[in-house]
């Protein structure tokens, strides 16, 4: 039996999740594919093979790799890992490009496809496939445990951010002196009409939070979060999966 490659497995991985196939665009380089939603139509990975040097590597040899969508907050963390550059024939802002050579792990890869997946699909999409999310409050301005203790139904309104999708995991991360992850919530509602305006914040649209747990057993700070790539928390941003993955077993009971 032939022993699948990176690159099948990523369209393996694409058909399964999102039912989505590679698509072959251009004659001159049958190899190269694009994959992109089935309803907006827009590409969330570009698989090519491209010369070692194009990368700034050494050698000529050719290689596969992947490009995909990336939230500009987090490509800087991402970038000082092995395997992973700047967007090769793509923004360089928004944009990564990852060696399919095994440099990369297959679980960071398809956790990266994921975050491509959710930053460009529709809300329809993103309401079907539960993205991860860490969003910012801030102590000093905002009273989050008072308003979560005082809440009825566990539910708060939070300002509307357009990545955010019913159905999708939002971790909120609380600012100094608390600098840690303290509570999961689930999106169970967007686009809610709601007017505030103050000199620090302004707001037209909101969101509503289902509190699902709080992390108080073993604390999330901001020292573990450095640990899997993330060093600040300024607006909405991917959750790394390998810090999924701690939180869940350090919660596992």
């Amino acid at each position: 039996m032939k022993k699948e490659n990176t690159r099948e497995k990523i369209f393996a991985i694409a058909k399964k999740k999102y039912g989505t196939e590679p698509e072959y665009l251009w004659l001159s380089s049958p190899y190269n594919a694009v994959l992109r939603h089935t309803d907006n139509k827009k590409w969330y990975a570009i698989l090519m093979k491209v010369s070692r040097s194009k990368l700034g590597l050494s050698g000529d040899e050719t290689v596969d790799k992947l490009d995909i969508k990336c939230d500009p907050l987090m490509s800087g963390s991402l970038l000082m890992e092995n395997g992973i550059f700047p967007g090769y024939h793509m923004h360089k802002g928004n944009w990564l490009t990852v060696l399919l050579d095994g440099t990369v792990g297959l679980k960071k890869i398809e956790w990266l496809l994921d975050l491509s997946y959710g930053l460009t699909a529709s809300k329809k999409s993103r309401s079907i496939h539960n993205t991860k999310w860490i969003i910012p409050a801030n102590p000093k301005y905002y009273d989050i445990d008072k308003e979560i203790s005082e809440s009825k139904d566990r539910t708060i309104l939070w300002k509307q951010s357009n990545s955010i999708a019913v159905g999708d995991t939002v971790f909120i991360y609380v600012g100094a002196p608390v600098s840690a992850i303290r509570y999961q919530c689930e999106a169970i509602e967007v686009d809610i009409p709601y007017s505030y305006s103050d000199e620090k914040l302004q707001i037209n649209r909101a969101i509503r939070l289902k509190i699902i747990r709080k992390f108080d057993k073993f604390p999330i700070s901001i020292e573990r979060m450095k640990v899997h790539g993330v060093f600040a928390v300024r607006g909405a941003r991917g959750m790394p999966q390998g810090l999924i993955e701690e939180i869940n077993t350090l919660y596992s009971d």
